[in-house]
């Protein structure tokens, strides 16, 4: 091989970019009913696989491509995974056509999702008169105005939401300050790291680490400037918190309960491998740094005080975890109200009425899930995108944070015992959504 065709093969990517537009053999002004079936059916995949890259389940990814499929006259039949789609669309004069599509990665984008629901529901509407030329400038258009949002504003939210959560999880003013900068820099390096298509495990583990060395930093700055105890070095696990992948979390057991198994296993691996990354980089740090996880310093508060601290806290967070998967701010703002409502409710049983923690879980998500069906009617969002952002603030990271740590230096039992915790919550919440979702949406309540 020469060295211009190596250096050539060595900068090629690793997934080749598809152009929909090349499927489309008709004139642009062709009415959408009136074209191929190659072009129906890539068509269809392209809502589909459009879908699939906003990090939504295999059961709205597959509903929309069915939708379309009704619209055209056609039938569609798809296997869903977390990255790819493999689907044939047949019809009504038993031709088939099929196709299989693959991302470069996952990622969350719910104002893209929330776009592209309405584009469905308007293709529904109005395919008898669209043209292939109006669907595709549609499709660009959704593409390039719903992008994510800008490094800096990912990153300050990143810090707004950790800083909440490590106030939800004990710590005070010192706590979160460090943690605050903690995360800011952290998934703003991460961030960098993404636009230059480095790999999963690399910007991760990397956003972590400078996560934690960012809080050490701090937290020396405030032992030497305002005598910080000892104690304030413990919410150094606040700082890495952001890394925590809510999303295909939740996902996971939603398309698991609606026998989507592969995209549900493939979800839920690929949380776990998110996991295992971010708390091994995280325990490598603590361990260079000397730090451990420990008990903060108890906040001198009231019950009443307490608990309109953690209303406001729960808000900020949940706002900030939705700007991270690029809700518009008027999504982030439903969500974050009820996320609010939803998570004190969870912190107050656990404390105040002693409830055990994976049941109060269960009764945040299922609120959740019951206000965003009761709020989705009156503002149109997309459901997934108010209710996991409102829940995954009750996504157990401190556990599987403590979980691993004790495992790294051989505290078998308490570590044990922390990640049974993590796991009794984490099978909680989709539960509660699960319930939520059935008890008042008829579509998901049955099988067919």
């Amino acid at each position: 091989m020469a060295v211009n065709d190596m250096q050539h093969h060595l900068s090629a990517k690793h997934h080749m970019k598809i152009h929909w537009k090349d499927f489309y053999k008709s004139a642009d002004d062709t009415l959408i009913k009136d074209i191929t079936l190659v072009e129906k059916s890539s068509l269809v995949g392209r809502i589909g696989g459009m879908l699939l890259e906003c990090g939504t389940g295999a059961w709205r990814v597959r509903d929309s491509m069915n939708s379309i499929a009704r619209a055209l006259d056609i039938t569609c039949s798809a296997d869903i995974g977390l990255v790819t789609i493999e689907y044939t669309c047949f019809d009504t004069d038993n031709l088939s056509y099929s196709q299989t599509l693959a991302l470069a990665s996952t990622n969350v984008n719910m104002n893209k999702l929330n776009a592209l629901e309405d584009f469905v529901r308007r293709f529904e509407r109005d395919n008898d008169y669209l043209t292939i030329g109006e669907v595709d400038y549609n499709l660009k258009k959704i593409e390039q105005h719903t992008r994510s949002y800008p490094l800096y504003i990912a990153a300050l939210s990143a810090g707004i939401a950790c800083a909440s959560f490590i106030f939800l999880l004990g710590g005070g003013l010192p706590e979160m300050s460090c943690t605050f900068l903690g995360a800011l820099i952290g998934n703003y390096i991460r961030g960098l790291m993404g636009e230059h298509n480095i790999t999963l495990v690399a910007k991760i583990a990397t956003g972590v680490a400078v996560s934690c060395a960012v809080y050490f930093i701090c937290f020396k700055l405030g032992q030497k400037i305002w005598l910080w105890d000892a104690s304030h070095s413990y919410g150094y696990i606040g700082s890495m918190l952001y890394v925590i992948p809510g999303f295909p979390f939740i996902t996971s057991g939603l398309d698991l309960s609606k026998l989507d198994m592969r995209s549900g296993l493939e979800r839920m691996a690929y949380a776990i491998l998110v996991i295992m990354i971010a708390t091994m980089a995280g325990w490598g740090m603590a361990t260079l740094l000397n730090l451990a996880p420990g008990t903060m310093p108890k906040l001198n508060l009231t019950p009443f005080l307490l608990t309109i601290f953690r209303l406001l806290a729960s808000f900020c967070g949940v706002f900030g975890f939705s700007v991270m998967f690029n809700s518009k701010p008027s999504m982030a703002l439903v969500a974050a109200l009820i996320g609010a409502i939803a998570n004190t409710l969870r912190l107050s049983l656990v404390e105040f009425n002693h409830i055990p923690a994976a049941m109060a879980a269960f009764i945040g998500s299922l609120l959740a899930g019951l206000l965003a069906s009761f709020v989705r009617d009156k503002v149109g969002f997309p459901r997934i995108a108010i209710t996991v952002p409102a829940i995954v603030i009750m996504v157990p990271g401190l556990y599987m944070y403590q979980a691993v740590f004790n495992f790294g230096i051989t505290n078998i039992n308490i570590g044990a015992y922390w990640i049974m915790n993590a796991l009794m919550i984490i099978i909680a919440l989709p539960i509660g959504l699960l319930i939520a979702r059935i008890l008042t949406d008829a579509k998901w309540r049955h099988a067919d």
